[in-house]
Formats: structure tokens, sequence, C-alpha cells
């Protein structure tokens, strides 16, 4: 793992070929940390952090008993009810972020996780800068998108340069890539009842432009936030087994999945809070009225009050605010369903509120 001042990218730069001469001698190395003179602290501008996962693998989680008989590596969510009174108890038996060619988690090896040229970062941003004024806004991203002449497609596991927006690279035969391989395998008991495991998996996974920004609203004493999952794969998977993993159902294949999520804007910013009872809420709530303006009969900015006709070009028209759902294809077992689209999703309203289900 590396963490670096990104602010100082273009030095940083120069400095590569060095860096990787140094890296690849095993030479012991110690250091201390050392106190900054005040002309030193003044040129540290707090811009952020990188964050790059070199040679990352993440695998957790066996629901079979360890030498002791104890089932200690598993992640097991309890304390809900079914509408019966009866306990549910959701274990995951597995989760991996790993490289390519997992064969679904049976092969696990390394990924790198964001480029020492566009890492993931976590930042102050100036508000204004992003639309939302008078506002230091924390910033939680992946990797940015790039000009397509600099980047690789987003689906194509095997992309060259040039072929698209992603700056992750796909793995190659002598380069691990940035592009992981996910997957989940989940058991849900509601009492007695124990269900089929599900399992989950996405390949070659891509998140480049996804962020997650945060801010306080004044007005009604909140965090509020802005959301935005991009999720590619060329594909994902979803089957279910027996507890043993001896028999599996149909699997569920999307292939060229392509998610692009957006969950508040400087708009309609997504409202975090825990009501008095203790349940969690999220809501994107109704867009506020602008300045008063009459909107022409015909609809034309020419007839219409044009700072309030402004307004609503920028709201429906402005992509950033719009989410989509492509599948290249959709099949079940052996029988192909085709392609599917979901283009243009606005979420003008949203309220989502866990509730005690508890007697």
């Amino acid at each position: 793992m590396r963490w670096f001042n990104f602010s100082q990218l273009p030095v940083f730069t120069r400095l590569l070929p060095m860096i990787a001469a140094v890296l690849t001698v095993p030479v012991p190395v110690e250091a201390e940390l050392q106190g900054l003179s005040e002309t030193e602290m003044s040129s540290i501008d707090g811009a952020g952090i990188g964050l790059v996962l070199e040679n990352f693998k993440f695998s957790h989680g066996t629901d079979q008993p360890d030498a002791s008989g104890e089932q200690a590596r598993i992640f097991r969510i309890g304390g809900i009810k079914s509408t019966d009174g009866r306990d549910v108890d959701i274990t995951v038996n597995h989760l991996y972020i790993a490289g390519a060619n997992s064969n679904y988690g049976e092969t696990l090896g390394p990924v790198n996780l964001g480029r020492l040229l566009n890492p993931w970062k976590i930042d102050v941003v100036d508000g204004n800068d992003i639309g939302i004024a008078n506002k230091a806004v924390l910033e939680f991203a992946a990797s940015a998108m790039v000009n397509s002449d600099q980047g690789y497609d987003c689906m194509d596991s095997g992309a060259s340069p040039g072929s698209g927006n992603c700056s992750s690279r796909p793995a190659s035969s002598g380069y691990i890539g940035e592009r992981a391989d996910i997957g989940m395998q989940m058991n849900v008991a509601v009492g007695d009842d124990r269900s089929a495991n599900i399992n989950i998996h996405a390949k070659s996974a891509v998140i480049d432009g996804s962020y997650l920004r945060l801010w306080g609203d004044n007005d009604r004493r909140q965090m509020v936030g802005q959301f935005k999952l991009n999720f590619y794969s060329p594909e994902l998977s979803i089957n279910a087994c027996t507890q043993d993993g001896s028999t599996c159902g149909s699997r569920i294949l999307m292939s060229n999945f392509a998610l692009e999520l957006a969950i508040g804007n400087q708009l309609q910013p997504v409202f975090f809070d825990v009501d008095g009872s203790g349940n969690f809420e999220l809501e994107v709530a109704a867009i506020r009225r602008p300045i008063p303006g009459e909107i022409g009969a015909d609809g034309l900015r020419g007839s219409s009050d044009a700072e309030a006709w402004d307004f609503y070009e920028s709201y429906y028209t402005n992509p950033e605010f719009r989410g989509n759902l492509k599948i290249g294809n959709f099949s079940v077992g052996d029988r192909d369903f085709g392609s599917a689209r979901v283009q243009g999703m606005l979420i003008q309203h949203l309220n989502i509120k866990t509730r005690d289900l508890s007697p």
C-alpha cells in the first residue's frame, strides 16, 4: 500500500523511474520522523491523500469449523426477526477481492487497486468547484475517468490503450492489472429453515469514476452527500447451491454489465439521519423550487423567464444527475433473453428507512 500527496503528482511522476529502480533492489531501510520547518510546512497545501494498493488480495470466511472446532472466520448478521417472529440469520461464508481469472473465487491471485498516476483519493475539495456553494466537501473517490485516447475500454478484459475512458488497466500475460474479481457466498436462515447458498461473482470489475462526497447542511443540521457508483464487469453472475456445494441451480449470467448510479446531487443531496428510535434514514428530498418565474406555453426559452428556464434545463439535461443500467446479454442457464437497458434514470424523491420488526 502506498500513500502520497497527489497535489505533488507532476514532481512525483518525474521521480517514478528513480523510485522504480530503488524498489527493485532489496536493501534494508531505516527511517525516522523528522520535524518540518515553517517554510516547509507553508508549502504543504493539504490537497489530500492518494491511495494505491499493490499486489492486493482479500479473502474472508468459511463456514467450516477450524481445527479447534470454532467457526471463527465468518461474517454473520443477527438480531433480525421475520414477520412471524422467527430469528433471521445472514451468514457470509466467503467474500473475496482478487486478481483476474480467479475461477469464481477458487484460485485467488493479487490485483492492483488504483494507479500511481491516477490513485484512489481522500480529499477535502472546494464545494464551489463542484457546484456546492461555500462548502468544504469531504470526498472519497476511486480512480478518475480519463480521455478516451489515454484510457481503456471499461468492459473489455483485453482492452488496449486508447480504447476507452477507464484508467484501470486489464490484466495481461505480464501484468496483473487493476481490475478485480469480486465475489460473495451468502446463506440466509429463517428459524430452523436454512436456505441454499447464494453466490454472486463479478469478473474483471472496474469502479473508475465512483465517489462519495459528504458535507454539512446548515438548514437541517444534518450530514448530506452525493454518491456516484460506476460498476463495469464483462460478467456478473448469480446462482444458488446446496449448502455443501454439491448441487447448483441454473446460473443467472449478465454479460457486459454496466451500472452508472447517481444518488444525490448539488440540487438534491442525499440526507443521512438516525431517528429517535435508532433507525437509520436515507432521503433524497423533493427539489427546492427555484426563483419564481414563468415558463412559456411553447416551452421555449424565448417566451419564458430565462433564469427559471435555465434552471430546469440544467436539472433535466445534466448527465451527472442521471443513472444508467446496461446489460449486453441476460441469460438463465442455457436460455438467452437478449440485452437490456435502462437509460437516463433521475431520482426526484427517495426515502429509505430501517424499522425494527421484533415484537
